[in-house]
């Protein structure tokens, strides 16, 4: 089968396309025949050399920690009735935390990493939800938004945007979002957001003014700039880091309550997360976006593309 490998740490091109043996089901395991790959922002931060203290990964390795497809064997111990089901599924090891594996044409994964994707759901729809749902499940029971609340989404243009500012808004806040460039903000408004803001403009914080909810997906100066729009009261959950590192919340601000990733729905069970989020998704409370694919062998411009911020919504590769 093809997969993409990372053969060294450094930019896009050090990926490339290898032949490699199918993979074979061990005990407790399931073979997937894969129709989608989820590709993160994270996978393009590691391949570069990244966060080599939480991940223990080095090349050559094939990158990626989410696919979708159909099960196509099983291994000993796993009920046969697996086989022909359209599945999501974390690859690697500890339910994805170690991302290897994704990015190719089968993937052998443990049976217990496996969630059923319902009958009226596509495949690359269905796996925008694999790792946002457990997320975005757990920011709205972290940050426990009340009706009339402001809140302000940064990076609000990528795949959890699509999420958030719906669910928010079915919750009765008032949704600001901000992201850079005028086709992030139509999107935006078109997911519901109350604002939309563009935080590459020098007054953008003037612009959104005190609210009582940040959701920063972006860190760096920006989930900075953001902390200090926090009303007396209000919640700072830091998610992200797309603009290189975590928001600085020190000193820290009498009465707003901080909230790090590590802390954010530490307690949401992720399959249930993800069968909730699916279940959303049919019944239409939610439109996940699948905003750009890739064929496997353009992996490389599919890593351009998110390192040039140019995408919106999840990308995905389709082998």
């Amino acid at each position: 089968m093809r997969a993409v490998e990372v053969t060294k740490h450094g930019g896009p091109q050090v990926l490339a396309v290898r032949e490699v043996p199918d993979p074979v089901a061990r005990a407790g395991q399931v073979v997937i025949d894969v129709a989608a790959v989820d590709v993160l922002f994270v996978d393009t931060r590691i391949r570069a050399g990244w966060g080599k203290e939480w991940f223990q990964v080095e090349p050559p390795y094939v990158p990626g920690n989410g696919v979708a497809g159909v099960v196509r064997e099983v291994g000993a111990d796993v009920d046969e009735s697996w086989v022909g089901r359209r599945v999501l599924a974390y690859t690697g090891e500890n339910n994805g935390m170690t991302p290897t594996g994704g990015y190719a044409e089968r993937a052998a994964v443990p049976v217990s990493a496996v969630v059923p994707v319902p009958d009226r759901l596509g495949l690359p729809e269905a796996l925008t939800l694999l790792h946002d749902g457990p997320m975005v499940v757990g920011t709205l029971k972290t940050a426990d938004v009340r009706t009339g609340e402001r809140v302000l989404i940064t990076g609000a243009g990528g795949s959890l945007g699509t999420l958030l500012v719906p669910m928010l808004k079915a919750a009765g806040a008032v949704v600001v979002g901000a992201a850079k460039g005028a086709r992030k903000l139509d999107f935006i408004r078109e997911w519901g957001a109350d604002e939309a803001v563009d935080y590459s403009v020098p007054e953008w914080t003037e612009q959104v003014g005190a609210v009582d909810v940040v959701l920063d997906g972006t860190g760096g100066d920006i989930g900075t700039a953001a902390y200090q729009l926090v009303r007396t009261g209000g919640r700072f959950l830091a998610y992200g880091s797309s603009a290189g590192d975590f928001a600085k919340t020190e000193p820290a601000r009498e009465g707003v309550t901080v909230v790090s990733i590590l802390d954010i729905g530490k307690d949401v069970d992720q399959s249930s997360a993800i069968a909730e989020m699916l279940a959303k998704a049919v019944d239409g409370t939610i439109t996940p976006l699948v905003g750009q694919t890739f064929p496997l062998d353009k992996a490389v411009e599919a890593h351009e593309a998110i390192a040039a911020r140019q995408t919106v919504g999840k990308t995905l590769l389709l082998p």
